[in-house]
Order: C-alpha cells, then sequence, then structure tokens
C-alpha cells in the first residue's frame, strides 16, 4: 500500500514513516504543502495521511484542492484539533477518518489495516485482483507478472474507465521512455487479453468489457 504522508514536525514525520515502513507500507514523504502538491500528480497513492496545522497553511485547504481536482485518494487526518467544528471542517474538506494528536503510531495502523485492507477485489473479465496484496488470478489460477507489468496492471485496474495518465504509467518502468510504455502495455494486453484503449497526447484507459 502506498502511503503519502505530509507532516511538517520532522521528529514526528521520521518516527511516524519509520513505524509504517517497518509494518511493511511504502511511504512517500511530504514536509510542506508544494511537496505534497507534487507527489499527488507525479504518483499514485492508496492513502494520504495529512497534518491540519502547516505553518501558514492547513491540511484542510490541500485536500479540498486535490478533491476538486478530481483526487478522490482516502485520507486520514493527524491533528491536535478536536473540537466539533474543525473535525466537520475536515469532512467537508473530503476525509475519511481523523486520529488525534498524540496518538499511538499502532493506533493508526490498526485504522488501516480495517478500514482501508478490506477484501475490495476487482474484477475484469476472468481476472480477480487484490490491489492491497497485487495478486492477480485467471480462472482462479494465480497469474505472476514482472514488476513492471504488475505495475502498470495495477494502474489500469484501480483506475479502469478512466485515463491513467502517461507520466504515471512511465513512472512504472525502468528506463521511461514512449516506445517502452508501448512495447510493455501491449504485452499486457495479449497476456490478459485487456481492452486498453490510447486517449491521444493524454495517456491510456482500460475499458470494461
Amino acid at each position: 500500500m502506498k502511503i503519502l504522508l505530509l507532516e511538517d514536525n520532522k521528529t514526528l514525520h521520521e518516527s511516524l514513516k519509520a513505524y509504517l515502513e517497518m509494518e511493511h507500507f511504502f511511504v512517500s514523504s511530504a514536509f510542506t504543502v508544494d511537496e505534497a502538491y507534487e507527489l499527488s500528480y507525479a504518483k499514485h497513492f492508496d492513502l494520504y495521511i495529512f497534518d491540519v496545522n502547516l505553518g501558514n497553511e492547513n491540511g484542510f485547504d490541500v485536500l479540498r484542492a486535490l478533491r476538486e481536482s478530481g483526487d478522490n485518494t482516502p485520507t486520514i487526518y493527524i491533528t491536535a484539533l478536536s473540537d466539533i467544528a474543525s473535525m466537520t471542517q475536515g469532512f467537508n474538506a473530503g476525509a475519511d477518518d481523523y486520529i488525534k494528536k498524540p496518538f499511538d503510531p499502532e493506533e493508526l495502523v490498526l485504522r488501516i489495516r480495517s478500514r482501508y485492507l478490506v477484501d475490495n477485489l476487482l474484477y475484469y473479465n476472468d481476472l480477480t485482483y487484490n490491489p492491497i496484496s497485487r495478486e492477480i488470478k485467471q480462472k482462479g489460477e494465480l497469474l505472476i507478472l514482472s514488476s513492471i507489468l504488475s505495475g502498470l496492471f495495477h494502474l489500469f485496474m484501480t483506475q479502469k474507465n478512466r485515463v491513467v495518465a502517461i507520466h504515471l504509467l512511465l513512472d512504472e518502468l525502468n528506463a521511461p521512455n514512449s516506445n517502452a510504455l508501448r512495447v510493455n502495455i501491449a504485452k499486457l494486453k495479449r497476456k490478459l487479453n485487456l481492452n486498453i484503449k490510447n486517449v491521444k497526447g493524454v495517456g491510456y484507459m482500460l475499458e470494461a468489457l
């Protein structure tokens, strides 16, 4: 599971990042609002964890802007604010959950596992996909893909019927270039019988059959 952590307190940030990685999550760090915007644009994440008080800015505004841009990534706020007005503001901005500082990192992990690592299998034709474990089955039989094809497949399945931007797809390649991307998408289409369409100049989209 890929997590974007936005927290400007370096000590808390580093300790929380270390704990999440120990629990086998992949964590990208943002210490400022600008870094959070850049990372959310450049990469796909399964979960955002945002602090609220960020110097002269706040996590409410960050999430509101992301939601307005069409980004629906699940989001947990970590904050010392606990009054109803602040919580209401956060949920109105698009938050999915709150955890109040100070907190035990184990509590955060328990919330993530119970709420976001549920059985959310995705289906396409005769394929069954678990986006958390990245396990692919075809007619009940486990399929093994290369790391590149697996990364591309994950993006297409989790964004089915939506255009996946070229820069996100290129990020899954060892040596990113448009020719290599076309070759790998062609391999994926042949191997799994996927209906992937090229949206010229924008990206690619997996269309439901």
